[in-house]
């Protein structure tokens, strides 16, 4: 064992290497508590009631990013999918996926998740989420640009009319 640990540490020193990110090496460091977050309205790419905390990173661009969203109760995104992969973790409240092309709170694969659970949603994948009855926080993080196609238009939030929103 401590022949191979001597080979992989040579071998990332040999390239140039380190053990760290590389994207970690070129930002700014973050350290955050719950409190300092910074809460505002979540884009119009989801249905409004949310809020958003950029936490690291920026969500429009194609880096990573981490951001938390809150949801309110009896909240729902209809079915969407994204350009890249989702990683979602469940900080408060509870949170039901489900897989599909229309938001079915019947359907019998549908998961609820409670803090600590864990998503990953892969790209170009329909799915759907909603809460129940609390207020529902998540902590998001990928590669942006985070967007959502809904599998539906009439679905989508910034297809309804400027008063509506």
């Amino acid at each position: 064992m401590k022949t191979l640990v001597m080979v992989v540490t040579a071998g990332a020193l040999v390239l140039g290497g380190t053990f760290t990110g590389s994207h970690a090496q070129g930002s700014p460091h973050v350290i955050s508590t719950p409190a300092e977050a910074k809460w505002g309205p979540a884009p119009p790419l989801v249905p409004a009631g949310a809020q958003i905390a950029v936490l690291a990173g920026d969500p429009g661009k194609s880096a990573p990013y981490t951001v938390r969203l809150k949801f309110p109760a009896n909240y729902a995104i209809p079915a969407h999918s994204h350009p890249t992969d989702e990683n979602v973790v469940l900080v408060s409240g509870a949170l039901t996926f489900g897989m599909g092309d229309k938001l079915d709170k019947k359907a019998s694969g549908n998961k609820r998740l409670t803090p600590g659970g864990f998503a990953l949603m892969p790209a170009q994948m329909n799915h759907f989420a909603y809460t129940g009855q609390q207020a529902t926080t998540i902590l998001l993080y990928g590669i942006g640009p985070l967007d959502f196609k809904y599998v539906n238009p009439a679905d989508d939030p910034r297809n309804a009319p400027k008063a509506a929103r």
